[in-house]
């Protein structure tokens, strides 16, 4: 092979090698290519699924919201109608939890707590029929209860024209019940058991004695009475001695100090109870009380003089 063919073989290996290379080349630029046109797709589509899923999201959030409040609206109105709202209240709780979990979401719960809200619908529309049945029912008990108005107003005309009202016959009725004490008999009692009675001196009095009966009362529920006696000095104070008996009783919302206290069954068979009183020191000169109480109010009094 002459020198001139050699160098001609040599060029065309030289040639073949070059667009091999060159077909190489623009296999690697064209794969590099390809990729990061597959990996701006890619960006682009997850960035796409992340803002579809930030709208979702904030879509939900709004429904979420909405159905709140319009379960807060049923919820008042159905309890200002009387009705059960427990229901209401448990599912409006759900909504105020899910809508403060809404960082965590993910497509699956977002599509799961839509297909919630929208079942919450069908709820809303059967509390909707609540409400229309609750507000013919108040209508209906309106017109009933102003109806018994009108017979209650109607009965009081004819009460009144009898001259009895209802306050005044229950006020008349409170004391009719009252317990009356009558025939009370304050007298002194010496060391010998001698009794003065009405006025009488310190050295007459060894025990103060107050007896009185029970006037019949028919209307008077029969049972256990408690019946308290205050004497009181001329300058209107209780005389009192705990170690001897005295305590406290309530009447009219305030406490008073009782002299002498005595429980007993009324029967109103006109039942005489009696009450001793030993004082231990001289009383002073001038006119005492004698009050007497149960049932929360006073039954009977009378006085009587030292002198």
């Amino acid at each position: 092979m002459s020198s001139g063919e050699k160098i001609d073989k040599n060029s065309i290996n030289v040639d073949k090698g070059k667009n091999i290379l060159i077909i190489v080349l623009v296999i690697l630029v064209f794969l590099s290519g390809w990729r990061l046109l597959n990996d701006h797709r890619e960006k682009s589509r997850k960035s796409e699924e992340i803002f579809l899923l930030s709208e979702e999201n904030s879509h939900l959030n709004t429904r979420l919201d909405s159905m709140t409040v319009e379960l807060e609206v049923r919820i008042k109105e159905i309890e200002s109608l009387g009705g059960d709202i427990e229901a209401l209240v448990k599912v409006k709780d759900q909504l105020i939890r899910e809508r403060k979990l809404d960082k965590n979401r993910s497509a699956k719960d977002i599509v799961k707590l839509n297909a919630q809200i929208d079942s919450y619908l069908s709820l809303l529309e059967e509390k909707d029929a609540d409400i229309v049945r609750l507000k013919a029912q108040n209508v209906q008990l309106f017109s009933e209860n102003k109806e018994l108005k009108t017979t209650k107003s109607e009965i009081e005309e004819e009460v009144v024209k009898l001259n009895i009202k209802t306050g005044d016959l229950e006020k008349k009725v409170n004391l009719a019940s009252r317990l009356k004490a009558e025939n009370i008999i304050v007298a002194a009692v010496n060391s010998r058991g001698r009794e003065r009675e009405a006025e009488f001196r310190n050295r007459q009095l060894s025990r103060l004695k107050v007896s009185f009966n029970i006037a019949d009362n028919k209307v008077a529920e029969a049972g256990m009475r408690d019946v308290f006696v205050q004497v009181l000095s001329p300058n209107e104070q209780v005389i009192f001695d705990i170690a001897k008996g005295s305590g406290t009783f309530e009447l009219k919302g305030k406490e008073y100090f009782y002299t002498s206290k005595q429980d007993f069954v009324f029967n109103n068979t006109q039942q005489q109870l009696t009450y001793f009183y030993e004082k231990g020191s001289d009383y002073e000169k001038g006119i005492y009380s004698v009050k007497i109480f149960s049932d929360g109010a006073e039954i009977g009094r009378s006085t009587f003089e030292i002198k």
